[in-house]
């Protein structure tokens, strides 16, 4: 059964800084593609950072030079600096399976003075 946990969300001002970890069960995490997304209410679900099983990483605009997608012994973490209003959302990590699609439960990123 694959599992997904996110955490290390919260509250964070403006410019500050947070890592969200992932953490995987039930696939064969040295294979699997690991990836970021963020969904705000009323708006669809998007692309934050991916990570390949070799290590190569994909960023969307709004993030590079900011975030950082990294992983480690069945985790997959987000580092994420200079944060902006903009950024508040729930964060998802997900992975592939085949065909299927897992995701975690999200967490909740706010960036707000």
């Amino acid at each position: 059964q694959v599992q997904l946990a996110e955490s290390g969300g919260g509250l964070v001002q403006p410019g500050g800084s947070l890592r969200l970890s992932c953490a995987a069960s039930g696939i064969i995490f040295r294979l699997s593609a690991m990836g970021w997304y963020r969904q705000v209410p009323g708006k669809e679900r998007e692309l934050v950072a991916t990570i390949a099983n070799g290590g190569n990483t994909v960023y969307a605009d709004s993030v590079k030079d900011r975030f950082t997608i990294s992983r480690d012994n069945a985790k997959v973490y987000l580092h994420m600096t200079s944060l902006r209003p903009e950024d508040t959302a729930v964060y998802y990590c997900k992975t592939v399976v085949g065909s299927l699609a897992y995701w975690g439960q999200g967490t909740q990123v706010t960036v707000s003075s």
